[in-house]
């Protein structure tokens, strides 16, 4: 996994689709889901981390481009 889409493909092989209209909350409702199906035992430690740092990096930059725009 290299991107957020590559994420997004990873959580629809679970059924799970996020979709809420802002790129910074699908971004925070993917961690959430991410952790729950880590938890369930249903993925491996090393893709968990994987997921879970694609996931940080693009919040981060998702957070750096809103505080951009208010400026």
């Amino acid at each position: 996994m290299k991107s957020l889409y590559d994420v997004q493909q990873f959580l629809k092989r679970f059924g799970i689709i996020v979709y809420m209209g802002s790129r910074l909350y699908d971004i925070e409702m993917m961690k959430i889901e991410l952790g729950r199906i880590y938890e369930a035992g249903l993925i491996d430690r090393s893709d968990y981390i994987e997921a879970d740092l694609i996931l940080r990096r693009e919040h981060r930059l998702e957070m750096e481009m809103k505080e951009k725009r208010e400026k």
